[in-house]
């Protein structure tokens, strides 16, 4: 029988708990609220299992010790919030491009720069997709309670090293805090993904050789017997910089492709009361306690209510979301910022029904008497 306990956990400590099932054994990074709860429970919890913790000594320095501890093959995180996010991007491009996994979890508060260290926000959603330059892959996800921070945590890991590419682990300053009893599953049921390894005996070894019709290549970790460069410049198969059109074009098609062509693995979404909603209710993180509770007061008084909440925020659950348009009259986007992920609704949506905004920058929780409210507006 599995080994299974229920513990009271908050967010953030469940984000290191899931993140070491999963094999973190390496973090670095510098503490920032509301994140540092993370760096406190990884410098307690890794040397129990040989890992590895460093409070490095800025955001940069962070993200690029993850990144050396992830070309060695071990399995690295580190955690921030939005100012240490902003610093940590050109270092995430360079994950990018060099194909290292890695897992970055953003505790997002309220902005712009120093803004309100304390309080909820979900302002970083744009900047999880776009904030490092050039076109680059990137796979974003939003965990809304404390145990599904567990599982995503994982689940982090497993997409990180499945596609060798930097992954976003966008919580919330709600989420993080949060506190929950949860059940932590015996780690005997719990699937972890490990990173391919290439053959020993491949005296033609290829970093970023990728056969037809694939898009992942097979890095051999940094001191196991195979010698290649690692660069931040565009490289061909053998991992050395070239400006050739013809390298170039395939190796960055190549990157967005391995996302682009697996969004059935890596989306993931929550569909609730949607059979017979005319309103549908877009949210994500720690907007979703409220929004749900708006809908139970909602369908009690009879309107017909509904919520779509994208799990996996980046690749954008851009079919779901068309076909959600074509079903109700209205969407409602709740989020907690000034209006972000509402974009993407609107572009998905093409136009099959309105698309509102309700959302939230004066550091507050938004209520759920604050969406019944919006709700109300819309059916008029």
């Amino acid at each position: 029988m599995a080994n299974k306990k229920r513990v009271l956990m908050q967010g953030n400590e469940a984000c290191v708990e899931g993140a070491i099932a999963a094999g973190m054994r390496f973090y670095a990074g510098y503490p920032i609220t509301p994140s540092t709860e993370i760096a406190e429970m990884s410098a307690l919890k890794l040397p129990k299992v040989g890992g590895k913790f460093i409070q490095m000594e800025d955001e940069i320095s962070g993200m690029a010790a993850v990144i050396g501890a992830s070309a060695v093959g071990v399995k690295a995180m580190t955690a921030t919030s939005g100012p240490g996010f902003s610093l940590k991007q050109e270092n995430i491009g360079y994950a990018a491009i060099a194909e290292l996994p890695c897992v970055i979890v953003d505790v997002q508060r309220s902005g712009p720069s120093t803004g309100l260290p304390t309080s909820p926000s979900q302002a970083d959603v744009m900047q999880a997709r776009w904030g490092t330059h050039g076109d680059h892959p990137i796979i974003a996800i939003s965990p809304s309670s404390v145990e599904e921070t567990y599982r995503l945590a994982i689940r982090c890991f497993n997409l990180a090293e499945k596609y060798m590419t930097p992954v976003i682990f966008l919580m919330d300053e709600i989420v993080g805090h949060m506190r929950e009893g949860i059940e932590l599953p015996d780690l005997s049921e719990i699937e972890v993904i490990d990173r391919r390894r290439p053959d020993p005996d491949d005296d033609d070894y290829k970093p970023y050789f990728v056969k037809e019709g694939e898009y992942v290549p097979v890095l051999s970790p940094f001191g196991e017997g195979k010698r290649y460069n690692i660069t931040g410049l565009v490289h061909g198969e053998s991992g050395f910089p070239s400006t050739k059109a013809e390298v170039a074009g395939p190796q960055c098609e190549r990157l967005m492709k391995k996302i682009e062509c697996n969004k059935d693995d890596i989306i993931e979404y929550e569909e609730k009361f949607l059979d017979d909603a005319d309103i549908a209710i877009v949210c994500y993180g720690g907007t979703t306690r409220s929004v749900m509770r708006a809908i139970t007061k909602a369908r009690e008084k009879g309107v017909k209510v509904g919520m779509f909440r994208p799990i996996t925020i980046w690749p954008f659950a851009d079919e779901a979301v068309e076909k959600l348009a074509k079903k109700v009259k209205k969407i409602i986007v709740v989020e907690h910022n000034y209006g972000q992920l509402v974009y993407e609704v609107e572009r998905a949506a093409k136009g099959a029904c309105g698309v509102e905004h309700m959302g939230c920058v004066n550091g507050k929780v938004i209520m759920p008497d604050d969406v019944l409210k919006k709700i109300e507006e819309v059916r008029i």
